[in-house]
């Protein structure tokens, strides 16, 4: 009751309250003024020296209390100022309560001393008007209020008291319980003030973290009335309608909106109308708008969110996650290299084309392309311009095909297209195509002449399986590849029967070598000029159940594509040398070896293993290889035949004459043999050149400190021929010897070796 407001109220109210004390000084002067005339005219009529005295005090204070509201306001205090704000406080309760006093004196003189109808009458009218304005002006502070409304009241009601009567007595006692309700109407006032003044700054605070919500929010927003008329909306949303070409939103019925959007044609009608129907049914939910006419692409999403009567549109704008969605999607989908569809993609892509045309009773075209020897560019000249070659490449076909083809990249060099499928056409697309890849390609300062190799398959009605077609051209492309590369083969009805042969064959090779069905023949080299037997060429053969024998030519291939080669390898190595440790003397035994048995295998740790089994010394042993498999594995290759050669054994290039032949190799190498190819001594007995080419390779290889052997001799005449014009050491060829089995080879080196081979030779031709 009689502590400072300040231990009770917030700085800010309670500085502001002490305001309010010295807030209205004209209203301060003007009651003033009243209460001394109405004073000094009691005084007057009574001729009360007392009175006088209470009119001068009402003056004097009246003085005061006006040059203390001049101070307080030249003070200036801040708004959290609540230190300075408690000084003029007390200030306040002084000078207030002093002259609160002065009205109850003024009541009492004129009821106890003067008792003069008139004086009683003004003392108490004004003294009750002043108690009102107490409650009015200094409501806020407590302390205050109280202790001027006892500084009236006691006064006066000693007043009434001492009239000594009982209603004036009632009447006394009545102004104590006037005393609190006074006291609880200035309390009461300060409560609702209080709280209105708090609401509205509540009110304020909300509203501008409402306004900076929306001024800062993201995505645009705008909220429908109950009439579906736009009632707020921040700035974004009315830039993203004057984007979509409505330039006024707010206070706009949103159905005028919708229907300007659908007038600007910027966004799809569907959208709009989607839009409309959960608007006007109050729905919540979300809508995609894209501005397709704007470039790059706007998207918004627009969710909806309705409550009662009420709407909320929120719009985001989802372009950056559209496009990212969209890359991911077609990275998924395409090709990094080319930007075509994958095969994944493709597949999808084929079955719909397919369908299509079947129902339209069309007829369509798979095509497989096939880089010809792809790895060997790779390789040779790096990844770097196989991929460029493959970018190309990706690009010819785009310019080639049809603009209806569905092209795609398999993967590696493969590409693949669905074209229409009538024959003439077909055959001229792939004709066109080829053509096409017949000039060169300029790569990375590289120029190169690249063959392509394709497989073509045709579905009358467009009603075959996709998985179906694709095997088929795949056999169309194999058909191609093997008939010399560099063309185009349309799939027949053989090549099915050849693929299901080759698929049987593939089981059954399997079979055969894990059960040991596989055997050797050995055919024999020998030295020119002794005509003895100096080392046989192993060679794996196949005899099947159902079909008899199967060449070489066919069944190695399909082991390298199994993966099996290199496990025969390993086995023609084993079988090889224990079968030379049985044979007479020191001929030796060669074995070939591929590309892939240096990658499948650590050839020289097999060889080693065979060689102790077979107590085989490594000098009786060599190790045949083609160009073609060094280039494709030369850092496995060399580090291989390195070590190989370190422990004696000989190693041997075979076929020269067929690949690149390039010298670098023949010194790059630990080459201790050169077999040159077949082709050319075929006509070495007749044709002075070829024997001449023969004569120079010859040389070469003798010059390199190699033996060097001739392939393929059929003939005497080819014999002699040699002998007598080239530097070849060692002959190996149908004139001597076809491949033997097991059992017979050993038989053949002793005749050959222990009798000579001309008499050998004498004996064949007489019989």
């Amino acid at each position: 009751m009689f502590t400072s407001a300040r231990k009770t109220l917030p700085a800010l109210d309670y500085v502001s309250i002490v305001r309010s004390v010295y807030g209205d000084r004209r209203a301060m002067i003007a009651g003033t003024f009243a209460s001394v005339l109405m004073a000094g005219m009691t005084a007057f009529k009574t001729q009360s020296i007392a009175l006088w005295a209470v009119t001068a005090a009402f003056l004097v204070f009246g003085l005061v209390r006006y040059a203390d509201m001049q101070a307080f306001w030249r003070a200036n205090i801040g708004n959290d100022d609540a230190a300075g704000a408690e000084h003029w406080e007390n200030r306040a309760v002084f000078s207030g309560s002093t002259l609160a006093f002065v009205y109850g004196l003024w009541c009492f003189v004129s009821m106890a001393i003067v008792q003069d109808p008139v004086a009683e009458l003004a003392s108490a009218s004004i003294t009750i008007a002043v108690m009102v304005g107490i409650c009015g002006r200094n409501f806020g502070l407590d302390r205050l209020v109280t202790i001027q409304m006892i500084s009236v009241i006691v006064p006066l009601s000693a007043g009434y008291a001492l009239h000594g009567d009982v209603y004036h007595v009632t009447l006394a006692a009545l102004l104590g319980i006037m005393l609190s309700s006074f006291r609880k109407l200035a309390s009461d006032i300060r409560s609702i003030l209080l709280s209105a003044v708090h609401d509205r700054v509540e009110a304020s605070r909300l509203a501008a973290e409402l306004d900076i919500a929306l001024t800062t929010l993201e995505h645009g927003l705008c909220m429908l009335d109950e009439n579906g008329v736009v009632s707020v909306a921040n700035n974004r949303a009315v830039r993203t309608f004057a984007l979509l070409g409505v330039p006024d939103l707010l206070r706009q019925p949103f159905g005028t909106v919708m229907a300007a959007l659908a007038a600007s044609e910027r966004v799809p009608r569907t959208a709009i109308d989607r839009l409309g129907d959960m608007i006007s049914r109050r729905d919540s939910g979300k809508v995609l708008l894209s501005l397709l006419s704007l470039q790059p692409k706007v998207h918004y999403e627009v969710t909806v969110s309705s409550r009662g009567a009420r709407c909320v549109l929120l719009f985001e704008d989802i372009s950056q996650r559209i496009e990212a969605q969209e890359r991911i999607s077609f990275m998924a989908r395409h090709d990094a290299l080319t930007g075509l569809p994958n095969r994944t993609y493709f597949g999808d892509l084929a079955l719909e084309e397919l369908e299509l045309r079947h129902a339209a009773g069309k007829a369509s075209a798979l095509m497989i392309f096939d880089i010809d020897e792809f790895k060997h560019v790779n390789d040779s000249h790096g990844h770097v311009v196989g991929d460029a070659l493959l970018r190309q490449a990706a690009d010819r076909l785009r310019k080639t095909l049809p603009a209806s083809a569905v092209l795609a990249r398999l993967g590696g060099d493969e590409f693949i297209a669905l074209v229409d499928g009538n024959d003439s056409d077909v055959e001229s697309c792939a004709d066109r195509i080829l053509t096409a890849f017949g000039a060169p390609f300029a790569l990375e300062g590289v120029t190169l002449v690249v063959q392509l190799s394709i497989g073509v398959v045709i579905s009358r009605e467009s009603a075959d399986e996709l998985d179906e077609l694709m095997t088929k051209a795949d056999l169309a492309l194999y058909t191609a590849k093997a008939e010399g590369k560099g063309r185009s083969q349309i799939f027949h009805g053989q090549m099915d029967i050849d693929y299901h042969y080759r698929q049987q064959l593939k089981a059954d090779l399997r079979e055969a070598v894990a059960k040991d069905q596989l055997t050797l023949a050995f055919q024999p080299l020998l030295d020119i000029s002794s005509r003895r037997v100096v080392s046989c060429e192993a060679l794996a053969r196949w005899t099947h159940p159902q079909f008899g024998t199967v060449p070489p030519a066919t069944f190695i291939p399909l082991a390298e594509e199994m993966g099996l080669i290199s496990e025969i390898t390993s086995w023609v190595i084993r079988h090889a040398a224990v079968e030379c440790s049985r044979w007479a003397g020191e001929v030796a035994v060669a074995v070939n070896v591929s590309a892939r048995d240096f990658r499948g295998l650590d050839l020289p740790v097999v060889i080693e293993d065979a060689l102790r089994e077979a107590q085989l010394p490594p000098g009786r042993f060599e190790v045949e290889v083609t160009e073609t498999a060094v280039i494709e594995e030369r850092d496995l290759a060399s580090t291989a035949l390195g070590r190989l050669a370190a422990r004696g054994i000989a190693i041997a290039l075979d076929d020269f004459g067929t690949g690149y032949s390039s010298l670098s190799y023949l010194n790059a190498l630990p080459f201790s043999k050169l077999k040159i190819d077949r082709s050319f001594v075929v006509e070495v007995d007749g044709n002075a050149r070829a024997l001449s080419l023969l004569a120079n390779v010859a040389r070469l290889g003798r010059d390199l400190d190699l033996v060097v052997v001739a392939e393929g001799v059929e003939t005497e005449a080819q014999l002699e021929a040699m002998l007598e014009h080239t530097g070849v050491q060692q002959v190996q060829g149908y004139l001597f010897s076809r491949p033997l089995p097991s059992r017979d080879i050993a038989e053949l080196i002793k005749r050959f070796n222990g009798r000579g081979a001309e008499q050998v030779l004498r004996k064949r031709k007489r019989g």
